[in-house]
Parts: C-alpha cells; structure tokens; sequence
C-alpha cells in the first residue's frame, strides 16, 4: 500500500499531524509506503519559505486581516483566483502522477481541495482521506471528492453533518499526535512544588514581559519550564536568567515534559490540545488572536479543562496561582479531560484504509 500524505507548514500543526499520521500508520500497515509531501515545496520551490514567512508575519502582526478573511469565507467563498487554481491543479497532477499512491491524505485544506478537483476532471477514484487538524467545520474543509474525514471530536462531524456531510463518511478519530503522547504514564508531582510548563507553538510565539517572568519565578513552590521552540530571540532573552525557570530550545521530548507538568500554559493550536488531552494536563491557553484558536479556546470552558488567561498581566499571574494551588480543581479537570478522551479513537485510521484502500486488506 503507497499512501501520500499532503500538507503544509502554515504554522506547523498540519506538518506535525502528518508525521504523526504517517508513523501511526506505518505502526499499523508494517509494509505500507508512507510518504509526507510538502505541497508547497513541490509546487513553488523557490518560493514556499518566502510564502511561509510572509504567513508567520500575517499571524503575528496582522491576525484581525486574516481573521476577518477566515470569518467571510466560513461558510463558503474564497475560492483561488482561476489562473493560481490552474497552475496548482497542474502541479497536483503531475504529482499523483510521479507517486502513484494507492490513496491520498490531506491535513490541509488546499490540498484536499485540489486533489477532490483532480478526481471530478479526471474521473478517477482515488480515495481521498481529508484529516482536520482544528476543532473546525470550515467550509474550506469540506470537498466532494473527499471519502473520509477524520476529526477530532463528536460536535466536529455533528457540524460537518449539519451543513450536509454523510455522517457514514465521517470518523471521530481525534486530532493525530505523536505515539508517545498516547503512552504518558501521568507521573505524581512532587509534594514540595507544582511543575508548569511554558510553550509558544510552532511559531514560539511567548510573553515578551519581563516583569512576567520575574512575578513567575517569585511563585512560591513552582518550577517552571519555558519551551521556546524556533523562537531563539526569546531563548537568549531568558535562558539561565531565572532561578525557578529551566528554558529549552527545540525538543522533541515535549512528552516527557508534559508528563511531568501539572498545567501547561500555551497557545490553542489544534496539535497542542490534542496533546495536552492525550496528557491529561489541564491547559491555560494564552489569549488567541487566530480565529481557528479562538474556536479551539472555547472547548476549555465547554468541557471545563481549562481556561482562556486574561490578558491583563496581573490577572494572568493570579490566574496560574490559583489553579497551581487547588489540586482539587486541576483533578476535576483532568477527570473532564479524560471522558474527553473517551469520544474518539486512533484506531479508525487504520478503519478507514480497510475499508477504502484494497492494498490494505
């Protein structure tokens, strides 16, 4: 079985649920050829770390244009310009054509989208497997040729099926994590100090504040871990500065880090929750400027295992005092985490190859 899964790295939520899709079922299918493509990378090479870059700065600086953009076209709309949906209709043909796969998985829209245009003008039947990588029901999402969508919980395919999606089509399956957040052992915190743990996302986007830091050090019995991920300003900026505040770089070790931690503070990035679910961490999300966040941000208080912070820094602090001081409430959270948990199951994906991919029977 050749599978070729289709992303991109607007942030790096779709790029990492694509790895993790890829090792999952390269776990499950032992003779499957499981192949990650970067579309964007295949399609404009000289051009995709300019288009990427230009995307960060949308984000970080101009995030009320984007959003209003996400809002205009949630319920449709936004259709490529036609001679832009050409050339990467092109792009994407000759692509299927040098891979071959015995079935395609989109973790971004635009691809799924092309891939469903390349099955109505070709006839072919190509299994097309879109995996939503936010708690969304965009309508970017949604694509006729698509065979099966993957998502990450019940109210998602009850959205999907609301604006006409067959509910059989449609597996609540959760948001794709690396197996090892799968495997926490949840370990006991030491009796002398609460763990927190700091991370900013792919982009490393943290708090600039320095008085933050300082008021955060001066929490009594917390220790704290800043993750800066790519953002190596803010790791200068911090490491070794504080005495309560251990800063790491890149990791591929977040698992462990999330193991030990008693509350996460962080963005609402679909991949993160997902994440901090499969952890059983109590997660208080940094105050989302992204729309696609500020949907995730409301699943906090709707399932109550977390909470959005204020954006006053004083309230912020207090925020993370008072939770990190009422394990009552931490445990009510992470007992809400895990009937969360009970919702949706990894085990569909290999499903839904059975049933689509005759190669994998």
């Amino acid at each position: 079985m050749k599978l070729l899964i289709l992303t991109g790295k607007f942030g790096m939520g779709h790029f990492s649920a694509s790895r993790s899709l890829s090792r999952q079922i390269q776990d499950d299918f032992t003779q499957a050829q499981v192949e990650v493509t970067d579309f964007f990378e295949y399609a404009v090479p000289d051009y995709s770390h300019s288009i990427y870059e230009a995307f960060s700065l949308l984000v970080s600086k101009g995030s009320s244009v984007y959003n209003v953009y996400y809002r205009m076209t949630e319920k449709g709309g936004g259709e490529l310009p036609l001679l832009l949906e050409w050339y990467l209709l092109e792009k994407m043909e000759a692509l299927l054509a040098q891979r071959r796969p015995d079935a395609v998985i989109a973790t971004l829209p635009l691809c799924a989208q092309l891939v469903s245009l390349y099955k109505e003008r070709s006839g072919s039947n190509l299994p097309l497997i879109t995996c939503i990588t936010d708690i969304s029901t965009h309508r970017e999402w949604i694509s006729p040729g698509t065979d099966c969508y993957l998502v990450g919980l019940e109210l998602v395919r009850e959205g999907l099926v609301a604006q006409g999606v067959p509910r059989e089509k449609i597996l609540v399956s959760g948001i794709p994590v690396r197996p090892e957040f799968r495997r926490i052992h949840r370990e006991q915190s030491r009796k002398d100090r609460k763990e927190l743990l700091i991370m900013g996302g792919g982009l490393g986007l943290l708090p600039r504040s320095e008085s933050f830091y300082r008021q955060l050090d001066a929490l009594p019995r917390v220790h704290t871990t800043v993750i800066t991920g790519s953002n190596q300003k803010a790791y200068d900026r911090l490491h070794g500065r504080y005495g309560n505040i251990d800063v790491i770089g890149y990791t591929d070790q977040v698992h462990q880090y999330m193991a030990q931690a008693d509350l996460i503070l962080s963005k609402p990035g679909g991949i993160t929750l997902f994440e901090t679910i499969c952890s059983e961490l109590p997660l208080l999300a940094f105050s989302p400027f992204l729309q696609q966040e500020i949907n995730n941000s409301r699943l906090l208080d709707r399932y109550q295992i977390g909470r959005v912070l204020d954006r006053n820094q004083r309230e912020c602090l207090e925020q993370i005092r008072q939770m990190l001081s009422d394990p009552g409430a931490l445990e009510r959270m992470r007992e809400n985490i895990r009937r969360l948990k009970a919702q949706f199951d990894c085990r569909l994906v290999g499903l839904a190859l059975r049933q689509l991919v005759p190669a994998a029977c």
